[in-house]
């Protein structure tokens, strides 16, 4: 492609990474992949980057698994079938686990349709925020295969056991109210309004926040979703409070207070 695949703009402490292949309607690959674990681990490791946001170029988030021939990625399952299964790792997976170890929050702007990858990428994602016209589907039964992603894990905790085995076992499209009505996106918007709200939040937090904080408490929360009790949280953020509070941010923030 002449284009690059992937944008990665830097403004206000806000880093915008936009997937471009508005002609293919942003479809997935295995060289998207790399690319965006590649801006996630550089986002990482970038003091000037806050927040990240995620969107798509054209019409579309990303229509899915790209299934072109030329993709690469039959060929890459083709050449994987003598590959260990226990060591066998799906390629959404090793984005969704990338951005659940980040230390900076991300913010989905999904733009319109965001269907099978299209959205297992973004369950790991703190904040998804929806375009009037983004249609949603987890398809995979509908294609033969099953959902990766490590969706299972992430999906049934934003939505509940319920609704996410409906969609994912019936595979059906579906619009911005239901995915809102189950918390799976926080707002929608007009298209137009998609991104400046994006970046509103985002301002919000580079602005107002410690850095150190927000990767704490976004930390705290992925990983106590699987305690067994509630004593396990008290006793880490008990150890992250005691150290905050002997920060130079802190003193800061208490004086701005």
């Amino acid at each position: 492609d002449a284009l690059p695949i992937l944008l990665y703009e830097v403004s206000d402490r806000i880093l915008t990474i936009t997937l471009n292949r508005p002609e293919r309607l942003n479809v997935f690959s295995p060289v998207i992949c790399q690319e965006l674990i590649d801006a996630f681990s550089r986002a990482d490791a970038d003091d000037d980057v806050r927040v990240v946001i995620v969107t798509g170029a054209g019409r579309a988030f990303c229509a899915g698994a790209d299934l072109d021939p030329k993709s690469g990625l039959f060929e890459r399952y083709a050449t994987e079938r003598h590959v260990d299964p226990e060591a066998y790792r799906d390629l959404a997976g090793l984005i969704t686990l990338k951005i659940y170890d980040l230390k900076k929050p991300v913010i989905a702007a999904i733009n319109g349709p965001a269907v099978g990858v299209g959205i297992t990428m973004t369950l790991a994602m703190d904040i998804r925020l929806a375009a009037e016209n983004a249609k949603i589907g987890f398809v995979f039964a509908r294609r033969g295969v099953v959902n990766e992603g490590a969706s299972a894990w992430f999906l049934t905790r934003i939505v509940g056991i319920g609704k996410a085995t409906e969609w994912l076992i019936t595979g059906r499209v579906f619009g911005f109210q239901e995915a809102l009505a189950h918390g799976l996106v926080t707002e929608v918007l007009s298209p137009d309004g998609l991104i400046p709200r994006a970046r509103e939040i985002a301002s919000e937090i580079a602005q107002n926040t410690s850095a150190v904080s927000v990767a704490l408490c976004r930390q705290l929360i992925w990983k106590m979703l699987g305690a067994d009790h509630p004593m396990e949280a008290h006793k880490i953020d008990s150890k992250a409070f005691r150290w905050s509070l002997q920060q130079a941010d802190a003193r800061e923030g208490v004086m701005s207070f």
